[in-house]
């Protein structure tokens, strides 16, 4: 049987009509390695429920910020930039995905998330802190905003997936994780210091990364790699629930 994720959708206002959405490239990645997918709409901790149903979860990215106001982060950087709608819906979607053991894939504002729903905080404004890179992507078309920025240092069971100390990533962020939730280690690490990926030892498959594997997937090899290996993780909770 087909393994089937939930990917979560943002609220989004298009002219006068809200609209639940996510960029397409991410379940035309999740497609690519062999997994059906189902957009779970931003519609409170009810949602949850679907979890029953599905055999992994994959967090997009969004122009969106995680409200500071759930991780005592002070008062927001980016007021404009909020959708309490996923942050209502996805932080305790992650939290009963985890007690579930279900497999977890969390990309970008996805890793924030996954940070925060376990108890860990953000940095608003990565670039305005001391001696940090500006991770976001610029200007320009999108080919170039997604072009490979930066090396990370990778540790642990990213080390072993990739089987490299280090690759190369994009980088069109503007929060990054600051402490880490208990429990989460740290795997990949930017240049200036900037925390790039984390993984939950013990729990399965569930890795947060601040990059966008999902970018062109079929035509990088890392990218490829973590994708197949959500996909092994998937399969093997349908193996699990068909004994």
């Amino acid at each position: 049987m087909t393994p089937i994720i939930g990917i979560p959708a943002c609220l989004k206002l298009a002219g006068e009509t809200l609209r639940h959405d996510t960029p397409a490239r991410y379940a035309e990645a999740a497609a690519a390695v062999g997994l059906a997918v189902a957009m779970i709409p931003p519609l409170g901790p009810g949602q949850s429920a679907l979890l029953d149903r599905l055999d992994g979860l994959l967090l997009p990215g969004s122009p969106s910020n995680v409200h500071p106001a759930l991780y005592d982060g002070g008062e927001s950087l980016t007021p404009d930039l909020h959708d309490p709608a996923r942050d209502g819906t996805v932080l305790p979607l992650i939290r009963a995905a985890v007690a579930r053991r279900l497999p977890l894939l969390a990309i970008c504002r996805g890793i924030q998330e996954l940070n925060v729903a376990l108890g860990g905080s953000l940095h608003q404004a990565v670039h305005e802190l001391p001696g940090r890179l500006d991770h976001r992507g610029g200007p320009g078309e999108m080919a170039a905003r997604y072009r490979p920025k930066h090396a990370v240092a990778l540790t642990g069971g990213l080390a072993r997936l990739f089987g490299a100390g280090s690759i190369s990533v994009n980088s069109v962020h503007g929060q990054a994780i600051d402490r880490p939730a208990p429990g989460l280690a740290v795997e990949a690490v930017a240049p200036d210091g900037t925390i790039e990926a984390v993984r939950l030892p013990d729990a399965g498959f569930v890795i947060g990364v601040q990059w966008h594997p999902e970018w062109r997937m079929t035509e990088n090899p890392d990218s490829l790699a973590l994708f197949r290996a959500f996909g092994d993780a998937c399969r093997q909770i349908v193996t699990e629930r068909e004994a």
